[in-house]
């Protein structure tokens, strides 16, 4: 073919494509879990709410990524003087990805399932104080509480509570139906989970006409798909010791935030020898949490000493309680009346900060006579066996819900830890309002479970992002296990 051929082909090439590279382009962003399915109504696995909480799914409010709570389906509420009624106004003209309408029915129906004797909510316990859920008009909703609780509104907002719809909740855990800025489009199991932009979204339209999340487990694929661009964002990156390279590299960017996740070496509080607090505090002292943070995170994490994440005001520094002194955890041991120590499973979803933590701290116990026997578990199995089954001596979980220390004062909790008075200490915790006390009773709680040794509290579970330099608009802290995409957009 001769050049004068040639150019005005490619030049009518070039012009028919041009519309096409002048729409914007979509995002491909990989997470390490994949979901178990896609329904945050009624499962306690996080990875559900990282694809679909706001991207999908909906509240009555909402969290924004300084944790601030802000209106969603609800546009407004009112609440009566004596704290026990919760009048919600709703947005009108909001309907489902199916074209159903979006109303007060479908609240209710939401926040009854949530509470019913049957639900399958892995937080049900937070919204058992509603007493009755009714529907004033179309677009008004009324709650009545048992007692005024301080949380509602922040309750409400998580991905617990999201509202869904009759007409679309039996196929919701694989092909779930919400009212968010993006629609289902596909899930390739084991691969990715494809959204669409919804067109008809009541709010303001993202930016991006397509989002597709992979799920790529493995630390090292991490890397090599992020350096050879197949992937645009890997939100939560599994290998820290890589991100000074990404740093270094013009292509990339790398955002480091924090999160609402306690990384703890759970204890089953029903078993023995976890049944004995001295022998919980002989593991918590057991373990060198800086050496932690430093092989498995490579740095990435702030030491805790109890359940609290550390960027809250109200957060008591109580790591002296628990300090490295393996010669103390040896005495304290014999005490307890295991000179020579013990064997327990210790059991590890799949996150790096698990697997990886999970063979120091297995060293580090050996060190006082514990055998720690590991098992690793894929993320379907932790919550079956551990989650759910309570099957287990212990295990490291990262626990990503805000304000999350509720889960202490609830016996039938996976590490089944049952104090009575920590259990009224939250009760009137949830009825106070007045910001000073409130602060004082959550003090008081962090203190009541450090000094119970309930559980041993490692760090702070940090949160970097790996990015094209040319991605705007991501989240780069976790209020809530989520990755808003509705603000992300790239650059001109």
């Amino acid at each position: 073919m001769s050049r004068a051929i040639l150019r005005p082909a490619l030049a009518a090439l070039l012009l028919s494509a041009s519309p096409l590279l002048a729409a914007p382009p979509g995002l491909t962003i990989a997470l390490q879990l994949e979901p178990p399915h896609l329904d945050p109504t009624s499962a306690a696995a996080g990875a559900i709410d990282s694809v679909l909480y706001a991207n999908v799914f909906e509240g009555l409010t909402r969290f924004t990524e300084t944790g601030e709570i802000v209106p969603g389906l609800a546009e407004r509420w009112d609440i009566s003087e004596d704290g026990l009624t919760y009048t919600f106004h709703l947005r009108d003209g909001v309907t489902f990805h199916d074209g159903t309408t979006m109303d007060a029915e479908d609240v209710k129906f939401t926040l009854d399932r949530v509470r019913a004797d049957d639900s399958q909510n892995a937080q049900k316990a937070l919204y058992t104080g509603i007493s009755n859920v009714t529907v004033v008009d179309p677009l008004t909703v009324e709650l009545m509480l048992d007692a005024p609780d301080g949380l509602i509104l922040f309750n409400l907002a998580w991905g617990d509570a999201v509202i869904v719809a009759p007409e679309s909740i039996d196929g919701i855990q694989q092909s779930p139906v919400g009212t968010g800025p993006f629609r289902f489009d596909r899930w390739a199991t084991g691969d990715r989970i494809e959204l669409l932009r919804n067109d008809d979204y009541w709010g303001e339209a993202p930016a991006l006409p397509q989002a597709t999340f992979r799920f790529i487990s493995d630390p090292s694929a991490a890397f090599a798909a992020m350096m050879a661009q197949d992937i645009d964002a890997f939100a939560g990156f599994p290998a820290p010791e890589n991100l000074q390279m990404f740093e270094g590299d013009p292509r990339f960017q790398v955002l480091s935030g924090s999160t609402e996740g306690e990384t703890i070496l759970a204890m089953n509080n029903g078993l023995e020898p976890f049944d004995d607090p001295q022998v919980r505090e002989a593991v918590s002292m057991a373990i060198d949490r800086q050496a932690i943070i430093d092989g498995a995170m490579f740095g990435q994490g702030t030491p805790i000493g109890t359940h609290f994440a550390p960027h809250h005001p109200d957060y008591v520094d109580l790591t002296e309680l628990s300090p490295f002194d393996a010669e103390k955890a040896q005495t304290l041991l014999a005490d307890a009346g295991y000179p020579e120590g013990f064997t327990t499973t210790l059991k590890l979803p799949p996150p790096s900060y698990a697997r990886r933590g999970g063979e120091i701290i297995a060293s580090q116990l050996a060190q006082i006579g514990i055998t720690a026997e590991i098992t690793n578990l894929e993320w379907a199995q932790w919550l079956e066996e551990v989650f759910k089954g309570k099957d287990f001596g212990m295990t490291i979980v990262s626990h990503t819900e805000p304000f999350d220390i509720g889960i202490y004062a609830r016996p039938d909790y996976y590490f089944q830890y049952d104090n009575p008075e920590l259990q009224a200490l939250m009760a009137t915790l949830s009825g106070t309002t007045e910001p000073a006390q409130r602060s004082e009773l959550v003090r008081q709680a962090q203190t009541m479970i450090a000094e119970d040794h309930v559980n041993a509290y490692l760090f702070q579970l940090g949160f970097a992002t790996v990015a094209d330099a040319r991605l705007q608009g991501l989240w780069v802290n976790q209020p809530t296990q989520a990755t808003d995409l509705t603000g992300v957009s790239w650059a001109e």
